[in-house]
């Protein structure tokens, strides 16, 4: 079964207090103990965000590792990557990711894992990476379309409420026909896709919220069912 879940925001990287959107990122594999990896290529490969990954999910029931383009963690990136139950794509520049995955073929690698039953996940950069199409702050100080790797259709906008600029821009880039319409989700918010199918959103946060935006003959924005992960 193909899935793919993208976040927003939220998970260990920025609530590392609120583990509600990794457990349900674990949760989706059927193995008792999931083998997940890490890919924080769009930081760089940030230290800090190598070392809140293992932080967290050392201490949950799965077995963490981290796949690093500068320092490759195997030769035959294919067999480590597909011997893994959960891809976790980090945040930061979603340009940069989508250059170097397309040098080292971890493009194709990633396809063929998503179709082999590898769940993939992440958060922003690792949220819009799956989609035809997104907006990104990659290339400097404002906001722009980005055509990332196309696994899902449409377009996706993470950061919906938690950066002041991205509900405008997104809507604006959408209305012009930049980008395709599609979803957006705010901080805290995962949309969890079976597929090629948008089947529900789930929260770490009661009052956050996902959407579908598109345009036709003017645009629509639609608040779509968030199903909260804690009590209450």
């Amino acid at each position: 079964m193909k899935q793919i879940i993208a976040m927003g925001g939220g998970g260990f990287l920025m609530e590392p207090e609120n583990p509600l959107l990794d457990q349900y990122i674990l949760a989706q594999s059927p193995k008792e103990e999931p083998e997940i990896c890490f890919i924080p290529t769009a930081s760089g490969d940030s230290d800090t965000a190598i070392s809140k990954f293992y932080d967290f999910f050392s201490n949950q029931r799965c077995v963490p590792s981290h796949l690093s383009l500068f320092k490759p963690p195997a030769r035959d990136l294919e067999a480590f990557v597909l011997d893994k139950d959960i891809i976790y794509v980090g945040g930061g520049n979603t340009k940069n990711l989508l250059v170097l995955w397309k040098e080292w073929g971890l493009d194709a690698i990633l396809r063929k894992a998503w179709e082999q039953g590898v769940v993939l996940s992440g958060i922003s950069a690792g949220s819009l990476c799956w989609f035809e199409d997104g907006v990104t702050d990659s290339y400097g100080d404002k906001l722009e379309p980005i055509q990332p790797l196309g696994f899902l259709a449409g377009s996706n906008c993470p950061h919906y409420d938690g950066e002041e600029e991205r509900r405008p821009a997104y809507q604006q880039l959408v209305e012009s026909g930049a980008v395709k319409g599609g979803m957006a989700a705010d901080d805290g918010v995962a949309l969890h896709y079976i597929g090629s199918d948008f089947v529900r959103a789930v929260s770490s946060r009661p009052a956050a919220k996902a959407y579908r935006v598109e345009y036709d003959g003017k645009l629509k924005e639609t608040v779509l069912p968030v199903e909260f992960l804690g009590e209450g």
